[in-house]
């Protein structure tokens, strides 16, 4: 398994526009329901104009947004003051769409007062126009002008300042929002990442563990050809030496990390015990029993072949008389268990527990399956070694 060179992460497009318009629609409500209850004054006009405020802040964030994501990947603290800049430009021109937006009713308004002589106008931040009118005696239609004048002049700066103050922290939260979600994203990729190299490790060490037995076999094949040739027996060498290829097409032709069914395991062990049958031919007799059910059952490749040299080696090979190996498999509680077993004479515990070939096994079981699979292997009720294998009933896909 190959582990791809990462990617930076990056927080979905769809992700990143549902914020915006979840922020800005949020202020929309919240803003409306005030005015419908403090002020209805000019509502469904003002209710509108509030909805294209609202647009526009939607596509000013974005823009924003456009320019943040270029620092998706630096310093939280870096992110920040980018943040506070782009904001600030951003705060501003959203004041002034909010006071272009409201300026035909503040012209109205302020024609609508009974003396503007004394009159406060304000604006909050969510577009309303509060009006403060006492009752001095009523101005001309000329110092009405040049009071109007005079209000749009002192008064624009201060209106305009108050709201981008308002902009710029609701942008700000929205940022703040944003560098969550961008760390949130990243925290996810890191895990990914990690998951991936885990996995790449676990390959690796499976299909070590896979290789290791490759050899092993090898060498105990290469030593019962030697000695059929040695004792002159030529014929029984070369059937050896074709039950050999066809062997290793099969099993080089699967993926050491992978499984194969349990069907497959059994007809390579079957080619093994050929193998040594022609070393053996009166010695070594063989038995599987596999129900047709199991047959599709996953199992690790060549994972009963340490196994099964076992037997050959301190079974067949260390008595004069016929032994039989016996490979079984069965369904226990939802789980596989897989038997291989001799009637032969036995052997110690440090000779069939400690060598390669358990020790490999036990191994592939743990990287493969972790503590779901276990290997169990000891001398069997009337003599002889038993070996049983369990693990999780997956069916192979």
């Amino acid at each position: 398994m190959d582990v791809q060179p990462t990617q930076p992460a990056r927080v979905p497009a769809r992700t990143v526009l549902a914020s915006i318009a979840g922020l800005w629609l949020c202020y929309l409500v919240l803003i409306t329901l005030r005015s419908a209850l403090l002020d209805q004054t000019h509502f469904w006009e003002m209710l509108g104009l509030r909805s294209l405020v609202t647009l526009a802040g939607i596509v000013v964030t974005a823009m924003a947004w456009s320019i943040l994501r270029l620092f998706d990947h630096r310093r939280v603290g870096v992110r920040m003051v980018i943040a506070a800049g782009v904001m600030l430009p951003a705060a501003l021109a959203l004041a002034v769409i909010n006071t272009q937006a409201f300026k035909g009713i503040d012209k109205r308004t302020f024609k609508e007062m009974r003396n503007p002589s004394e009159v406060q106008i304000r604006h909050d931040t969510a577009g309303n126009v509060l009006v403060d009118v006492p009752d001095p005696p009523e101005l001309t239609t000329a110092q009405l002008a040049e009071l109007q004048k005079k209000f749009a002049e002192q008064g624009l700066w201060r209106q305009l300042t108050d709201i981008a103050i308002g902009r710029y922290f609701l942008l700000l939260a929205w940022a703040a929002l944003y560098f969550a979600m961008v760390n949130a994203e990243q925290a996810r990729a890191a895990e990914r990442r990690e998951g991936e190299y885990k996995r790449a490790a676990k390959a690796a060490e499976l299909r070590s563990l896979r290789y290791q037995v490759n050899p092993h076999f090898l060498f105990n094949t290469l030593n019962s050809l030697s000695a059929l040739v040695m004792t002159g027996k030529g014929a029984a060498a070369e059937q050896m030496i074709q039950t050999l290829s066809s062997f290793y097409r099969r099993s080089l032709a699967e993926d050491p990390t992978g499984n194969g069914t349990l069907d497959q395991e059994v007809a390579l062990q079957r080619a093994y015990l050929e193998i040594e049958a022609v070393r053996f031919p009166e010695r070594l007799l063989t038995r599987f029993d596999i129900p047709a059910a199991l047959e599709d059952v996953g199992v690790p490749g060549m994972i009963l072949q340490p196994l099964v040299e076992n037997s050959v080696r301190y079974a067949v090979a260390r008595t004069g008389k016929p032994v039989i190996v016996t490979i079984a498999a069965r369904e226990e509680y939802g789980r596989l268990v897989i038997e291989v077993s001799d009637n032969g004479p036995g052997a110690d515990e440090a000779a069939k527990g400690f060598g390669i070939g358990l020790a490999n096994v036990r191994d592939r079981l743990a990287a493969r399956y972790g503590e779901e699979a276990r290997l169990t292997s000891g001398p069997a009720e009337g003599g002889g070694w038993r070996s049983v294998i369990r693990l999780p009933l997956e069916r192979h896909a």
